[in-house]
């Protein structure tokens, strides 16, 4: 059974509230309802989200109450019904504010006293794959969504009740909850994690609902009476609890986002994670003004809105960064309730009313009402994504991503911390972006959420033995051997390093620096993006430096997307395959062809959807391509067969200098091409250093263009001389790049 689930979560910022108000106060309030119900039938938006959401309801109301006992995975029957009941109990406590209608008050008691019925006799889920088993889920973190969804709808209702059902749910349902969440289960509810985040968020939630401050202090400053053994970790090897750390929601708010809005665990889970953030955060604010909870750390909980709609590409999907499926988009329900906080709560910016009107819907509050009567009085601007350095850590000093965006192309660097349980060991990684989708990819996870085929929707083992290891990004390998040994701890004990950020209008540089992914071995990535008057797309230039006090075999892997077209080199094509190794990512690759390169350059031309890519690489003596296949030792077909090549280079110092240039169309109704071949005649590094590199590259047309970076003065004003194979070089700054005829 599918259901199509929208969120119409009510917000009303009320400054300062007595503790006495009657409900709804926790998310909804009667002052709110009252402009709420002014309004309707006047805001466009609004009202056609009011509708749908009463027609999903009332068809739910019509199946009749389904509460079975929990036996499934994600994906299965239970854990489906009871995900769909939450969500339906939500919607239903906003209707019967809004309308008056007491069918859908009956509805939530009805369920709920199902539940009550249910509740008391269950003993942790039957299936036992996560750290932290929950009751209705396999999992204590859709235990604590349902819990989260539930108290709105209880808040709803709760002066509708009379005192003798309230005190037979507060003592029977609620309360039992709030406590196998927070002291039964501390290693899901004392960390700084996605997951955590929704525990607290649930525990407060229902503490405010039913007046409990002891539940509600348990939420913001943790379960402090009982600890988590030492050394735990999660079902994705992340920590559970470090020595002498914070817990509950403002430890959450401290340690998980830096000063730019960045969430260490990556967009997807950000994107996750923003929800309970949020809604939280929309209930103190009604019920504890002092602590100004939505100021709180310099705003960060909007930032963070803003950091999501920078980190998603032309169509408004997130960057794959860490665990991601892919395809997570704007649309999604907890964005649908952010940006229309963030318009309403933060300073008015009416380029976010152009985001709210692209998801079609709003959320049913004075948020959601707030921006659909904007949008309908003809205010909204573009959201213009621009060029951007998000800084990651707690103090925004550990790491970042660097994002370059220029004509329809966007540039995605990961320099930022692992990312914890759910991090990849792929520092320095990058990805590529044009307006219409992926030009050079990252994999994202091996998981299928939610669809019960593929492990009942959770994360399949490839996710560690291929989606995470370094083999499987646009990152460098060294020795066949992942980043860090790919092991989380040692990962999550360090950053990477930024070094530049430009974000010019013609010219836009990100550069960083990885020391201590490997040892004895440092690389230093810096990317381009420059706009030439003689292309028709700007160009990005790619040069990854690398020191390391011995030989070394270095692979770096590209993962493009499309069909190979021509290659430069005499490729051999394997007509038996074997896995290119036993571990680290290699077992999982075939190796369809390889060629032992010649000449001065490689060259690869793809194509994907009407569009040609060429990379142009400079090569050294002994340097091998190797087209690679992912999908060995996969019985299950868990994995995308997706291309790749892997440059492989065996050295000491070394600088992988690359071009990525898009270019020309076919248009398949004529079946015409256009500028089908590279424009780039020739490529080389001029200088290489540890101090230095300087490359000169030439078009067909003979312009020739000259790239000087300084690797270890970050100074604007410092003078730099270079000898080169081409003469003197000389600059001020970081960097010069100029047209040398």
């Amino acid at each position: 059974m599918r259901f199509k689930i929208y969120i119409t979560i009510v917000f009303f910022f009320i400054l300062s509230k007595s503790d006495g108000q009657t409900s709804p106060s926790l998310i909804l309030t009667k002052d709110g309802i009252k402009e709420i119900r002014q309004g309707l039938g006047r805001v466009a938006l609004f009202d056609q989200t009011l509708a749908t959401v009463q027609l999903e309801v009332d068809a739910e109301i019509e199946k009749g109450i389904d509460v079975p006992v929990p036996k499934d995975l994600a994906g299965g029957y239970t854990h489906e019904q009871h995900k769909t009941n939450f969500f339906t109990l939500q919607k239903a406590g906003v209707l019967f504010q809004i309308t008056g209608d007491e069918r859908y008050a009956v509805y939530i008691k009805d369920m709920l006293y199902a539940y009550l019925e249910l509740y008391p006799d269950l003993d942790r889920h039957p299936a036992e794959r996560s750290y932290a088993r929950g009751k209705l889920f396999w999992q204590c973190l859709n235990d604590a969504n349902w819990l989260v969804y539930v108290s709105q709808a209880y808040d709803c209702i709760y002066e509708w009740l009379s005192e003798e059902d309230r005190q037979a749910l507060n003592d029977g349902l609620f309360k039992p909850m709030a406590d196998f969440l927070s002291i039964e289960t501390p290693q899901f509810f004392n960390r700084i994690h996605n997951h955590s985040t929704w525990g607290n968020a649930a525990v407060g939630m229902i503490g405010l609902v039913i007046d409990d401050q002891e539940l509600v202090d348990r939420a913001l400053y943790g379960a402090r009476s009982v600890s988590v053994k030492a050394g735990a970790v999660d079902n994705d090897g992340g920590s559970i609890v470090a020595q002498d750390q914070e817990m509950g929601f403002l430890a959450q708010i401290n340690h998980a986002f830096s000063p730019d809005g960045y969430y260490t665990e990556g967009p997807y889970y950000q994107r996750y994670a923003m929800y309970p953030f949020l809604i939280f955060a929309e209930a103190l604010s009604n019920k504890r003004p002092d602590l100004k909870i939505l100021a709180y750390k310099d705003s960060v909980l909007i930032k963070g809105v803003y950091a999501l709609l920078n980190q998603t590409n032309s169509a408004g999907e997130f960057f794959p960064i860490n665990d991601s499926q892919k395809g997570m988009s704007l649309a999604s329900r907890e964005l649908v309730n952010a940006v229309s906080m963030a318009y309403h709560y933060g300073s008015q910016d009416l380029s976010l009313l152009s985001v709210i009107a692209s998801q079609g819907r709003v959320p049913l509050n004075d948020a959601g009402f707030d921006a659909a009567k904007a949008i309908g009085e003809g205010l909204a601007r573009p959201f213009i994504k621009p060029s951007i350095e998000l800084s990651d850590g707690a103090n925004g000093d550990e790491g970042a991503i660097g994002i370059l965006r220029g004509g329809d192309l966007t540039l995605v660097m990961k320099y930022a911390k692992h990312g914890m349980g759910h991090g990849h060991f792929d520092r320095l990684g990058f990805m590529l972006y044009d307006e219409t989708g992926e030009v050079i990819q990252d994999y994202g996870s091996a998981r299928w959420v939610n669809i019960e085929h593929k492990d009942g929707g959770g994360y399949l083992k490839e996710n560690h033995s291929w989606a995470k290891e370094t083999v499987a990004h646009n990152a460098l390998v060294v020795n066949k051997d992942s980043h860090f040994d790919g092991k989380v701890k040692e990962a999550d004990k360090t950053s990477g390093t930024p070094y530049y950020f430009a974000a010019g209008q013609s010219v836009r540089i990100v550069s960083a620096k990885e020391t201590r992914a490997y040892d004895d071995v440092e690389m230093h990535r810096t990317m381009a993006m420059v706009d030439l008057e003689e292309l028709e797309h700007p160009l990005v230039i790619d040069l990854l430096s690398v020191q390391a006090r011995a030989e070394t075999r270095y692979d770096l892997p590209l993962y493009y997307v499309g069909e190979f077209m021509s290659s430069n080199q005499q490729l051999q094509t394997n007509n038996d395959l074997t896995p290119m190794g036993k571990e680290s990512g290699y077992q999982h690759l075939w190796a369809e062809a390889q060629a032992d390169l010649t000449g001065d350059l490689y060259s690869m031309t793809w194509f994907n959807k009407k569009r040609f890519y060429t990379l142009t690489s400079v090569i050294q003596s002994g340097d091998q391509m190797i087209m690679t296949r992912i999908g060995a030792n996969d019985p299950n077909f868990n994995l995308r067969r997706d291309p790749g090549l892997i440059h492989r280079r065996t050295g000491v110092n070394t600088v992988f200098a690359s071009l990525y240039e898009i270019h020309g169309s076919y248009d398949y109704s004529t079946e015409r091409p256009l500028n089908l071949f590279t424009s780039i005649a020739d490529l080389k590094v001029l200088h290489q250093s540890a101090e230095y590199v300087v490359v000169r590259f030439q078009l067909n047309s003979g312009e020739e263009y000259q790239l000087a970076f300084s690797l270890k003065d970050d100074s604007e004003s410092s003078q730099h001389a270079v000898k080169s194979a081409k003469g003197q070089c000389t600059w001020q700054g970081v960097y010069e790049f100029k047209k040398i005829k």
